[in-house]
C-alpha cells in the first residue's frame, strides 16, 4: 500500500493543506494519506500554536468527506517534541509492508539536513517535496534534492499565520478554511 504522511501544526487546517494533500495523493496515486497534527513542533515554540485537541478536531472536520484522507493522532498522543523519524518508525511498525511517502514543503527541503536523523528518515520513507512560491527546485542540487520526488501544486497564497491574524482582527476567513473548520473557530473563539 502507498501511504502518504502529511504532518504539520494544522493551526488551523486550511484549504491550502487540502489542495496540497489531494494533488500529492492524485499525482502519486497514494491509497491513503494520513494527516498528523504535531504535538510540539521543534521549530515552533512561540506559543502561537492552538491546543492539540482543537487542532485535532479542526483537522478531522477539514478532511471529512475524502475517503483517502485519514486523521492520525500519533504525535499528539505521544506528546513532547514531534520528530519525523519517531513518527515514521511508529507508522512503519503499525503498517507493515506499506510504502511510506513523507510530504514536505520545498522550504523544508532547504533545512532537511538539520532535521533529526535525515538519513534514517530516507531509509523509512520516500521524500515528497511540494513546490512553494519563491523556491526553484531545479536550483537545489543537494543530496536530499536528488533523492526527492517533486510534486507541482497550484500557487496557493493561504497561510495559517494570515488566517490567525484575520481572526484576531475580526475579519472573514470564509473560503480560506473548510466551512466546518470556520464554524468550529467561530463557536469556540479559538485564536481570538
Amino acid at each position: 500500500m502507498k501511504l502518504g504522511i502529511f504532518g504539520g501544526t494544522f493551526n488551523p487546517p486550511h484549504l491550502g493543506h487540502m489542495i496540497v494533500a489531494e494533488c500529492v495523493r492524485d499525482q502519486l496515486q497514494l491509497e491513503r494519506l494520513l494527516f498528523i497534527p504535531s504535538s510540539t513542533p521543534p521549530n515552533k515554540r512561540d506559543g502561537s500554536v492552538a491546543p492539540g485537541p482543537d487542532r485535532l478536531t479542526m483537522t478531522r472536520l477539514a478532511i471529512e468527506g475524502n475517503r483517502a484522507f485519514e486523521l492520525c493522532d500519533l504525535e499528539l498522543s505521544r506528546g513532547g517534541i514531534s520528530y519525523s523519524i519517531d513518527t515514521l518508525t511508529a507508522l512503519a511498525e503499525m503498517n507493515p509492508g506499506a510504502h511510506l511517502h513523507l510530504i514536505i514543503g520545498a522550504d523544508n527541503l532547504l533545512e532537511f539536513e538539520t532535521w533529526k536523523s535525515p538519513q534514517r528518515i530516507l531509509s523509512k520513507a520516500d521524500l515528497v517535496v511540494v513546490t512553494r512560491p519563491g523556491f526553484d527546485a531545479k536550483a537545489e542540487q543537494g543530496e536530499f534534492s536528488r533523492r526527492a520526488t517533486f510534486v507541482k501544486i497550484p500557487n496557493i497564497g493561504i497561510s495559517g499565520t494570515d488566517i490567525r491574524r484575520k481572526i484576531k482582527m475580526g475579519r472573514s476567513i470564509r473560503y480560506l478554511v473548510p466551512e466546518r473548520v470556520e464554524e468550529y473557530i467561530a463557536r469556540t473563539g479559538i485564536y481570538r
